[in-house]
């Protein structure tokens, strides 16, 4: 099934949800020990080091020609991940997952207002009933403070950005160049801004103001598996979005949610409650529905003009 280019996207998109939940859980595991920026630097470092030499022994071939386009997905995608990380190290995991998760549901509404991506109904229902899945999970905590939630907002709306940037970048980019753009774009931010710091005597903030702090012990383990656990999360949703309409493949990225249930578990989380399974059960409805649909209209025969 999933060799067939019908359902590509979606695959990819499975595979860039657990390395999204890896990553989170690695980031969790640091919160004692870093700031939110500080885990943006070493977690594009870390990136940079993995992808730059498959880039110098097997250049991409592509027509590029959209620097501005390329340079729009970092930021976007850069600014997703300070607020995804912040909201990670102040307030539960499933909660900063949550609010990330929103960005299925803005590509869904960007995609049909901005580009006419409809695909009727059934599709839109599924949306709202992944949604609703991922509340019963995740059951979101609403009396943190309000520059949390905000964060968490910011998270979904830059995260539904950056990937749908990312679907107009296909055509013209290799996915490791439009992957690069990410990880420089996450590795200079926070190198300017530390310079900033040590050179202009700003504050730390926590969040884009940051010192540097060497790792330590076991820190490196879990900083190498939150780099690794993003790079491979990064690349396959760069070609899960190249592979298909944004509104499509983005309803499998709350697979994101199942994940991080059972990593979760393995930090210490409780087992889930039946109100949680349901909220699972709910995603995977989703998924079927969405899959259910694609292939039935991909089934249909092609309309073209009447003959002549």
């Amino acid at each position: 099934m999933w060799s067939d280019p019908r359902y590509k996207g979606i695959f990819f998109m499975l595979l860039a949800a657990l390395g999204f939940s890896v990553m989170g859980g690695a980031a969790k595991a640091l919160k004692e020990s870093f700031s939110a920026g500080q885990l943006v630097f070493y977690r594009n470092a870390i990136g940079l080091v993995f992808l730059l030499p498959g880039l110098l022994l097997q250049p991409p071939v592509q027509p590029g020609g959209k620097p501005l386009r390329l340079a729009f997905r970092g930021l976007m995608g850069t600014l997703a991940l300070y607020t995804l990380l912040y909201c990670i190290l102040h307030i539960p995991l499933g909660t900063a997952m949550s609010y990330n998760l929103t960005s299925a549901l803005f590509i869904a509404l960007f995609s049909y207002f901005l580009f006419g991506e409809y695909h009727g109904k059934k599709v839109a229902f599924a949306v709202l009933m992944g949604f609703a899945g991922m509340l019963l999970i995740y059951k979101p905590v609403m009396h943190l403070p309000w520059y949390y939630h905000l964060a968490g907002l910011i998270s979904g709306i830059t995260s539904a950005i950056a990937y749908m940037t990312v679907n107009r970048l296909a055509a013209y980019y290799d996915p490791r160049v439009i992957v690069l753009s990410f990880l420089s774009s996450g590795f200079l931010v926070p190198l300017i801004t530390m310079l900033l710091h040590y050179t202009l005597g700003l504050q730390t903030d926590g969040l884009f103001i940051i010192d540097f702090r060497w790792p330590a012990g076991a820190e490196w383990g879990w900083l190498l598996l939150m780099g690794l656990a993003a790079l491979f999360g990064q690349y396959f949703v760069t070609r899960s979005f190249g592979s298909d309409k944004a509104g499509i493949v983005s309803v499998f990225g709350y697979a994101n949610i199942i994940y991080s249930v059972f990593i979760g578990m393995l930090l210490g989380d409780a087992f889930p409650d039946w109100i949680s399974w349901a909220g699972i059960f709910c995603i995977i409805g989703s998924g079927v529905i969405i899959t259910l649909v694609k292939r039935k209209k991909n089934s249909l025969p092609a309309r073209g003009p009447a003959p002549r």
